[in-house]
């Protein structure tokens, strides 16, 4: 199925003339998506606020554009302020039974119990991270069990259940909005015409400062020790395997490159759950891989796998308009 995936979302980029053949079904999706929001809009369903801020930080296309390092980026701006952001994650990739959800996630949790993003968030930053399949539910404990200023969620722009007072989209700037049908027929969530309505719309890669969000690479860290490396550690290495689980596994790659390394390249599915076996079929060569991917391996990677640490940079007006945010939130309580 993740092979077919694949080749779906690749018709969908070049934008293949045979999709339109699923056009019935995008009409129909399209439908359903615009009834449902509408309702929440109109006060037909109710949508829950639990009384502090709520950021949403997600994106109208399947697959991923970046949007848990910005996630990442925002807490980390907010906690220089002397603000306490919260985050709510659906936990996608976990497997436990719904009656574990919510859960607080910690440094000790594991990404098949609350999924690897918010795994991610809550060693990078320390915040509360509370994963639950509903965003209303997670936000509820949040707030319940944690002094927060401001809740931000990781995805959740179509999650209309929960009430939000800043919506941020994160775009590939190189991919764009593919063939710009909805699904099944291309890769929107939405029609492209949500984006009208969203408070701010940031473009992966970028070239416009006020609209762009950039990905710096900041080192090579040892996936078991957590040792550091410089970015040109392995120009000269022999024998590399790169590895990716992730929603574009050709942009890690592409930095690889970028830096100078030569690799053996190797994708797998978004949010791919890592076995000691598919370490063991490396033969003891130089691993590298994301960060994302990392969390989940520390136990069976070995002593010579690496994962790139990357940190979002955000526009300067959209960190002061979030920290406002939180800072009305703390003045509120």
């Amino acid at each position: 199925m993740a092979g077919l995936g694949r080749k779906l979302a690749e018709a969908w980029y070049r934008g293949d003339r045979w999709l339109w053949l699923l056009r019935p079904l995008e009409m129909v999706f399209r439908l359903f998506a615009s009834l449902r929001r509408n309702a929440y809009g109109r006060g037909l369903l109710r949508a829950y606020h639990p009384g502090q801020p709520v950021v949403i930080v997600g994106n109208i296309t399947v697959g991923g554009t970046g949007k848990t390092p910005v996630v990442i980026a925002l807490v980390e701006a907010l906690q220089a302020r002397g603000l306490r952001p919260g985050v709510v994650s659906r936990g996608y990739g976990a497997t436990a039974p719904d009656t574990t959800y919510p859960l607080q996630v910690s440094e000790n949790s594991t990404a098949a119990l609350c999924g690897d993003e918010p795994l991610l968030i809550q060693r990078r930053t320390g915040v509360p991270v509370v994963v639950a399949p509903r965003r209303p539910m997670a936000v509820q404990a949040l707030v319940e069990h944690a002094e927060v200023d401001l809740v931000l969620s990781d995805d959740g722009l179509q999650h209309y259940p929960l009430a939000r007072d800043l919506e941020i989209v994160i775009i590939d700037a190189e991919r764009g909005l593919g063939n710009g049908f909805c699904l099944p027929a291309g890769p929107l969530r939405e029609p492209s015409s949500r984006l009208n309505a969203v408070d701010r719309v940031l473009y992966r890669n970028g070239s416009d400062e006020k609209t762009a969000v950039r990905y710096q690479p900041r080192a090579w860290v040892n996936v078991l020790t957590g040792e550091e490396r410089p970015l040109d550690s392995f120009a000269s290495t022999r024998g590399v395997d790169a590895i990716a689980g992730i929603g574009q596994p050709e942009q890690f790659f592409a930095t690889v490159r970028a830096l100078g390394i030569e690799s053996n390249t190797q994708a797998y599915p978004d949010h791919y759950a890592f076995t000691a076996a598919d370490f063991d079929s490396h033969g003891g060569r130089t691993i590298l891989m994301t960060e994302k991917d990392a969390v989940k391996c520390a136990s069976i990677a070995g002593a010579d796998a690496w994962y790139l640490r990357v940190d979002a940079q955000l526009p300067a007006d959209l960190v002061e308009q979030v920290a406002d945010l939180a800072a009305a939130g703390r003045a509120s309580h």
